[in-house]
């Protein structure tokens, strides 16, 4: 199950679907914003409020239902990674998330045992390191198997081809190791 980032589904999620497809996985990518799509972070944003984080996680949530029983990765870019570590951390049959560019905060009673990999800008406006630092801790502390990949010097949306933060270099990088984790969780 792959979310989109703030932006909407823009094509750079279409082409990373495509890319996880050409290496034999099953990939589900919804529309959270009902095919409203922007370039601009602040229009971005603004759809984001209009519709509010609890109905986006109930669409994230509805999306990933049909599909539960595969037993999912999730993963999401930026504002779709926050999504996908938190309907994931509530989906019993999850496989594992693969979380590009965001992260979420945890329930105080947060348990898993799921493996966990972060790529993320460093440092981040939006992911600061004290607040990574953090997030590896109470990930940990709820039992995941956790990996943080940092690149230095990137933008937040790295791997997004449309963007001007796109880095060719970190992104191939970034989907070589997000590819090899895929292939162990299944």
């Amino acid at each position: 199950m792959l979310f989109h980032s703030v932006y909407g589904l823009r094509p750079a999620v279409e082409e990373a679907a495509e890319r996880l497809r050409e290496a034999g996985h099953v990939v589900h990518v919804p529309d959270l914003y009902g095919g409203r799509v922007v370039d601009d972070v602040a229009e971005g944003r603004a759809i984001m409020e209009e519709i509010g984080r609890d109905e986006l996680l109930s669409r994230a949530a509805k999306a990933s239902a049909p599909h539960s029983e595969e037993g999912l990765v999730y993963a999401g870019f930026s504002l779709g990674a926050a999504l996908a570590q938190t309907v994931g951390l509530a989906d019993e049959k999850a496989k594992g998330l693969l979380l590009i560019h965001g992260t979420s905060d945890l329930t105080e009673d947060a348990e898993t045992e799921l493996p966990v990999q972060l790529h993320v800008a460093d440092p981040d406006l939006y992911e600061p390191s004290d607040w990574l630092n953090s997030w590896y801790l109470e990930m940990r502390r709820a039992g995941a198997d956790v990996e943080i990949f940092r690149y230095q010097g990137a933008g937040h949306l790295f791997t997004d081809s449309g963007l001007p933060d796109f880095d060719a270099h970190y992104a191939e990088q970034a989907w070589a190791i997000a590819l090899d984790f895929l292939e162990e969780v299944g």
